[in-house]
């Protein structure tokens, strides 16, 4: 029994279909996942549609990018009201400031002497929440880098040359969207934004747990991020961040997960702050 709680599908930025995920983890053998992609919902329905023919469970979920001191921040959101009015009010507005951000990375690149248009990373894309993951397949099919990486290292990194921030959502700002739409707000992958030190003012701000089973994560961070759970009296959840086959990312489906028994902790943890509600 094991699952994986950080995955994304053709519905933001992976590159394979909700059923198509849900058939390799059944494949993999996993029992549980959770579909998170950024900034959507789309995902969700289908992929639980197939879970439930193949027997595998699947849990609502979505990531929101957030910053603050100066990092980006990723704040995993699991077991959320995909029908709350707020909450989709609140990613409208996200879906839209992501469609004004690939017009600032093309004029950037363009200002670099890489033009790209625009429209060929939407068609990519197929949806409203386009990212660098799409601008930098287009930078690749257009021949002005060789890989994925290479993209991201020349061009699209956090402190790259042709870098657009993104809507402006604060760390607390995205737990406290996640927390009113009955969800449980996770860290994600805390080790890639480096930024402990505002652990305590999210876990004040509703935090309930940290990716520690990260796929990237080393073991000397997890230890560190174990510790951590322990001080702060939240959970422990991990992921691969699964994007697909042909992402650019060396990740398959499978070859990183977590038990059961944590997706049970997270469980009792939705039901145990729902139940008043």
């Amino acid at each position: 029994m094991s699952a994986d709680l950080h995955i994304h599908t053709n519905c933001s930025d992976g590159t394979q279909s909700p059923e198509d995920v849900v058939s390799l983890a059944k494949e993999a053998g996993l029992t549980t996942i959770a579909i998170t992609d950024h900034d959507t919902f789309d995902g969700i329905a289908a992929a639980q549609k197939k879970g439930q023919e193949l027997g595998i469970e699947i849990i609502p979920g979505i990531e929101l990018t957030t910053e603050d001191c100066d990092k980006e921040i990723h704040i995993l959101g699991y077991f959320i009201d995909v029908n709350n009015p707020e909450f989709l009010a609140a990613i409208e507005k996200i879906q839209k400031a992501r469609e004004e951000r690939i017009y600032k990375i093309c004029d950037k690149l363009k200002d670099l002497g890489v033009e790209i248009d625009p429209q060929k990373v939407f068609a990519l894309a197929g949806h409203r929440v386009a990212g660098r993951p799409h601008v930098a397949r287009v930078l690749i099919a257009e021949g002005f880098v060789e890989t994925f990486s290479e993209a991201f290292k020349k061009y699209l990194d956090f402190y790259g040359p042709a870098y657009v921030s993104h809507y402006k959502l604060l760390p607390k700002e995205a737990i406290n969207l996640i927390s009113a739409a009955g969800g449980l707000a996770v860290f994600g992958h805390p080790a890639v934004s480096n930024c402990d030190q505002l652990i305590p003012d999210l876990v004040e701000a509703g935090l309930a747990g940290i990716e520690v089973y990260y796929i990237r994560h080393r073991d000397y961070q997890v230890k560190h991020y174990l510790d951590l759970v322990q001080k702060h009296g939240l959970l422990a959840t991990g992921g691969s961040d699964y994007h697909g086959i042909e992402s650019g990312r060396e990740v398959k489906l499978g070859d990183h997960r977590i038990p059961n028994e944590l997706v049970e902790k997270l469980k009792h943890e939705h039901a145990r702050r729902n139940q008043s509600k």
